[in-house]
C-alpha cells in the first residue's frame, strides 16, 4: 500500500482528444509519468483545446509567458487539495511534487538545474522537426479545438506544416542522433546511468506523443532509429513508472 494511500488524489488537467484513452500532449504526460512513478494519488480532468484559456482561468490558474512576454494558458495545471497548491507549467509542477512528495527522487544528488537545462537543450533538438508532428496533432482533436491548436502552436513553429515533410523527418532525426550521443555517454539505460531522473521522463513523454498521434508507419520509423534506441526509451520510462 502506498503510504500516500489516505490522502486526497490531486487534480490534473489535460487535454481531450478523440484517442482512447484521451492522452497525447508530452507535457501534461510529465506529471502524470511522476505522480504513477511516485505512487502518488491522482485523477484527471480533460480540457478541450479550445476551453483552456477560459477553463484555467475559471480555477484560477496561472497563465505562462509567451517569449514575447504575453499571457497563454496552458495546461497541464495540477491542483492539490491536501496543500491548496495550484501550479502551472509542467517543470514547476515537477519541481512541487519533488519538493513536497520527496520519495523516490525525479531529481537526484539536487540535478534540478542541471534537467532544467536539459529539458531546454532536448527541445531545441526537436522542434526544428516538429512539424509532422503538429499536423498529425490536429487530425486527433475537435474542429474547435485544432483551430485554436494551429493558431497556439504557430506562433512557435510558424506555418505551413504539410510542405518538406521529408525535410522535417531529417530534421527530427538529426536531433535524435545528437540525443542518442548523449546516452551513450552514461553508462546505464538512463540519462544519469544508474539513476533514473526527470531527464527520461521528459524524453519518454515526446516520445509517447509521436507514437499516440502519428501514423503507424511513422512511428516505426522514429523506432528504427539509432538501432531501435527510441522505442526501448519509452518502454523503459513507462515500466519504471508503472504505466505500462
Amino acid at each position: 500500500m502506498s503510504q500516500y494511500s489516505t490522502m486526497l488524489p490531486l487534480v490534473l488537467y489535460d487535454i481531450v482528444s478523440n484517442l482512447p484513452g484521451n492522452n497525447f500532449s508530452p507535457n501534461p504526460a510529465k506529471p502524470r509519468f511522476i505522480l504513477s512513478y511516485k505512487d502518488i494519488p491522482f485523477v484527471t480532468i480533460w480540457v478541450e483545446y479550445s476551453d483552456i484559456p477560459i477553463a484555467m482561468k475559471a480555477i484560477g490558474a496561472k497563465p505562462n509567458k509567451r517569449q514575447d512576454g504575453s499571457d497563454v494558458y496552458t495546461v497541464p495545471v495540477l491542483s492539490d487539495p491536501n496543500t491548496g497548491a495550484l501550479i502551472t507549467d509542467s517543470f514547476e509542477i515537477a519541481s512541487y511534487l519533488e519538493k513536497t512528495y520527496p520519495e523516490k527522487p525525479i531529481f537526484p544528488n539536487n540535478s534540478e538545474s542541471l534537467i532544467h537545462a536539459f529539458d531546454s537543450a532536448y527541445m531545441s533538438l526537436i522542434l526544428p522537426g516538429i512539424k509532422p508532428v503538429f499536423l498529425r496533432s490536429i487530425e486527433i482533436l475537435s474542429p474547435a479545438s485544432a483551430k485554436f491548436f494551429i493558431g497556439a502552436r504557430s506562433v512557435d513553429v510558424p506555418l505551413p506544416w504539410d510542405v518538406k515533410r521529408d525535410a522535417s523527418w531529417k530534421l527530427l532525426e538529426k536531433g535524435y542522433n545528437t540525443a542518442y550521443e548523449w546516452y551513450r555517454k552514461s553508462d546505464g539505460k538512463w540519462i544519469m546511468g544508474d539513476t533514473f531522473s526527470y531527464a527520461d521522463i521528459i524524453v519518454a513523454c515526446w516520445l509517447l506523443a509521436f507514437k499516440r498521434v502519428l501514423k503507424e508507419d511513422e512511428w516505426a520509423m522514429i523506432s528504427s532509429w539509432n538501432g531501435g534506441k527510441w522505442a526501448q526509451v519509452l518502454t523503459d520510462v513507462e515500466k519504471e513508472c508503472k504505466l505500462a
